[in-house]
């Protein structure tokens, strides 16, 4: 398997909702153990298809402990179809906005549908980090990053230092 390139703020290409899955074959399977092994070597907890370049509504999860081995799940055309409650996601962090955390308000409680990497149909509730990283996942997939959802003085804060750090890059 190879890794995939991730996107990384402020690529454009992030901020697109992506298009559902048609078809689950051969050449899907392949993507998903991509992105599993992408994932794992970031690492991260999860993965959206948008943040490898690629236009599916599919995610990647494993949010069992490393000590516990890996636990992987595969989420294609996830829908959240309920949700409840208010928590705040501590120190929230994304692979495609790098060297940045914070707090995010999240929704404590999802009930969430989709289908598997057979093309079974899901349907689950989560709490505490499932709930937190399926949200954060499915908001890549509708083109909202996590620092969409914090002040916008702390975006504008992140988004001047990046933009700084990309210049001094291409002098």
């Amino acid at each position: 398997m190879s890794l995939l390139d991730i996107l990384t703020f402020p690529d454009e290409f992030l901020k697109n909702p992506v298009r559902p899955v048609e078809n689950i074959d051969g050449s899907l399977q392949t993507i998903i153990n991509q992105m599993a092994e992408t994932m794992y070597h970031a690492p991260g907890v999860g993965l959206a298809a948008i943040q490898v370049g690629l236009n599916k509504s599919l995610l990647v999860y494993d949010i069992a402990p490393q000590e516990e081995g890996k636990d992987l799940h595969v989420l294609i055309n996830p829908k959240i179809i309920a949700q409840e409650g208010q928590i705040i996601s501590e120190n929230e962090g994304c692979l495609s906005v790098p060297d940045y955390r914070a707090d995010v308000p999240r929704a404590a409680r999802i009930l969430v549908e989709g289908v598997d990497r057979e093309g079974k149909p899901l349907r689950f509730e989560a709490d505490g980090m499932l709930a937190i990283v399926l949200q954060h996942e499915i908001d890549h997939l509708n083109g909202t990053l996590f620092i969409d959802r914090i002040s916008a003085l702390k975006r504008q804060m992140y988004t001047r230092r990046v933009k700084k750090q990309l210049k001094h890059q291409g002098e």
